[in-house]
């Protein structure tokens, strides 16, 4: 996508859309070539296109499985399209426009900070360039580190291609994987009690999902917490809660078949893959009901703002249950860390929230009468997609052609973004200055 010579009249919002639509379609034109795949023929434009979604949506989601159906062009094209839509379209458009030396105009910065959830315009180049150090330093490292394992087992070649496309897939939280020479859709099964690939993949997910103005925070402020920005303070803190407590409930209620070092690091990676990353270690369909639902919740919430994962956002759940306190507690606002956050804030978080929930409700529902499956299997696949996770109990291969088009668009609404969709929707639309009479609503 090019970043520049836009008519004035298409918002940022309508450019990053246009911006993920055009790299899916071009992927899934390239994943149609018959170089694509392995064996004679080519992969149909829905399987190319839901596979080309699933990549730039750094979902994980697949209907055929990665290492068998694809050759290795198509492995590659796959992993570039993790790579860009981890980083987001715009980003990647930028950093091309600065490499080639062109000047980015005061529109095209505007873009960018809209692309990366930027506080303000100020600094956006200088923090453009900061994403792509971090990005290739670390999946460079998580590289490395992962090739210590694969390539004595798959020889140089093939484990550095190995440990090249793991490396970006989890630190663009993204799930896809290459283990289906072991056993197809099997993920990272083969490799629970593998302390290294665990903790590599574990860390890189980590490290992608907690957003690049976090790092910029950690990389000016070092270990001095209190001098973090409010936003990085509350990240840091939501995401270390989330992976403490799931993994607790993990490690007492789901995993007690297993031996103790290996249930430990299983309890700890679930807890880390189920919020966007898409890789598993042990098979989620021996799970209870209630640790699939947990799992659920875990996907809809997902990462963190100005990062590769998807979902609601740590941010989003954070400020409705601060929110909720400050009710609960008859405070008129709601606060972190002694910064009081402002009303439209509340009201954005409360609106994707709504938007996450009713669409996951919606989508699950149609697809579990439509393909008559059972309603908590649809609810999974489709908090999955829309949270970008990648995560299924198995039943994605087998869904009709209806059902994998739903999975499409809320894997594209997950990865884009709920607000950018209803601003792109409504940018004609003047800020009205003048307000209704007030009256009280009974709520509760």
């Amino acid at each position: 996508m090019k970043i520049g010579h836009s008519p004035k009249h298409i918002s940022s919002f309508r450019i990053i859309i246009i911006g993920f639509f055009s790299v899916i379609m071009l992927g899934t034109l390239l994943l149609m070539l018959p170089i694509s795949t392995r064996g004679e023929g080519h992969a149909s434009f829905i399987d190319a296109l839901f596979t080309s979604t699933s990549a730039v949506c750094v979902t994980g989601l697949v209907l055929h499985d990665t290492a068998t159906y694809w050759s290795f062009f198509g492995q590659f094209v796959i992993m570039l399209l993790i790579q860009i839509g981890g980083m987001g379209v715009v980003t990647t458009a930028a950093a091309v426009a600065i490499f080639s030396g062109r000047k980015i105009s005061l529109m095209q910065r505007s873009t960018m900070q809209e692309a990366i959830s930027a506080p303000h315009v100020g600094g956006i180049v200088r923090m453009i360039g900061f994403i792509l150090k971090v990005t290739f330093l670390t999946e460079l490292i998580g590289a490395v580190l992962l090739a210590t394992v694969f390539c004595p087992e798959y020889g140089p070649l093939k484990g550095a291609w190995y440990a090249l496309f793991h490396s970006v897939s989890a630190f663009c939280n993204a799930g896809f994987d290459l283990m289906g020479i072991k056993a197809p859709f099997s993920s990272l099964t083969s490799y629970s009690g593998a302390w290294v690939v665990n903790v590599v993949i574990m860390l890189l997910i980590v490290f992608g999902g907690i957003g690049f103005f976090t790092w910029d925070d950690v990389r000016n402020n070092k270990w001095h917490f209190r001098r973090y920005r409010m936003q990085s303070k509350v990240i840091i803190t939501v995401t270390g809660i989330l992976i403490i407590l799931p993994a607790v409930c993990f490690f007492f209620f789901e995993l007690s078949d297993y031996p103790l070092p290996e249930r430990i690091l299983a309890a700890f990676f679930q807890s880390v893959t189920t919020r966007t990353a898409g890789f598993n270690t042990v098979d989620l369909s021996s799970f209870s009901e209630a640790g699939q639902v947990c799992i659920i919740v875990l996907m809809l919430i997902g990462g963190s703002p100005s990062s590769t994962a998807g979902g609601m956002k740590t941010t989003t759940i954070a400020v409705l249950l601060s929110s909720a306190v400050s009710v609960f507690r008859k405070k008129e606002d709601t606060q972190f860390f002694g910064r009081r956050i402002d009303a439209q804030t509340i009201r954005s978080a409360a609106t994707i929230a709504l938007m996450y929930i009713v669409l996951f409700l919606t989508s699950g529902l149609f697809i579990s009468r439509v393909e008559n499956v059972p309603v908590l299997s649809a609810l999974f696949e489709c908090a999955s997609a829309i949270g970008t996770v990648g995560l299924s109990l198995g039943i994605t291969p087998g869904l009709s052609l209806i059902s994998q088009i739903i999975l499409i668009l809320l894997m594209f609404f997950g990865r884009v973004g709920g607000l950018t969709l209803i601003f792109a929707a409504f940018s004609k639309f003047r800020t009205a200055y003048s307000r209704f009479p007030q009256e009280k609503i009974t709520v509760g």
